[in-house]
């Protein structure tokens, strides 16, 4: 059995999202990108994705992504009996790409989402946006933008729930999660 507890209410995270948004915008600003476009990573990725493109105002429609037949551990955990279908409704050849996700751990998680994304198509420029950063890479991939690194023990999980009303629960278990 795991022990559960509410990390942050909804209030709270709006305030991390519009923390990112500026944060955002001064980056996008710094390297002249005048017109990105936004992908978010379901589930959690993409309601924290919906609430920035609404905040930033992005004229091309939301990308969703469904990584799930991209993970590398996909022979070992079978498939998700929950997969979406992936949905990107722009051009992703020479675009600027904001790739959002909820939480980043091991950093498998966004290397599936370049592997979708490269099939797609060649994009000139990946942003990462992540609600939390916690530890436990894998691979060597880091977030330009994250709302919150919580410290947290190894044998703890942080979750988004949501999408109506965000809330962010940490479990504590017997077996790391790679993520």
């Amino acid at each position: 059995m795991s022990e559960l507890r509410t990390f942050m209410s909804h209030d709270a995270i709006l305030d991390l999202i519009d923390g990112m948004s500026f944060e955002l915008v001064k980056l996008l600003n710094d390297a002249g990108i005048k017109n990105p476009s936004m992908i978010g990573i379901h589930t959690g990725g993409a309601w924290i994705a919906n609430h920035l493109h609404k905040k930033l105002k992005i004229k091309e429609p939301l990308g969703l992504l469904d990584i799930n037949f991209y993970r590398d551990d996909f022979t070992h955990s079978g498939v998700n009996p929950q997969v979406k279908p992936s949905s990107i409704e722009f051009d992703v050849e020479d675009c600027s790409i904001i790739l959002v996700d909820d939480v980043i751990q091991s950093g498998r998680t966004i290397r599936a989402a370049m592997n979708e994304i490269f099939d797609f198509g060649r994009p000139k420029s990946i942003i990462l946006v992540s609600l939390i950063e916690r530890s436990g890479r894998q691979l060597p991939i880091q977030p330009d933008i994250v709302g919150l690194r919580p410290p947290l023990q190894l044998d703890e999980h942080i979750r988004l729930n949501g999408p109506d009303t965000l809330s962010l629960e940490i479990s504590r278990s017997k077996q790391p999660r790679n993520d």
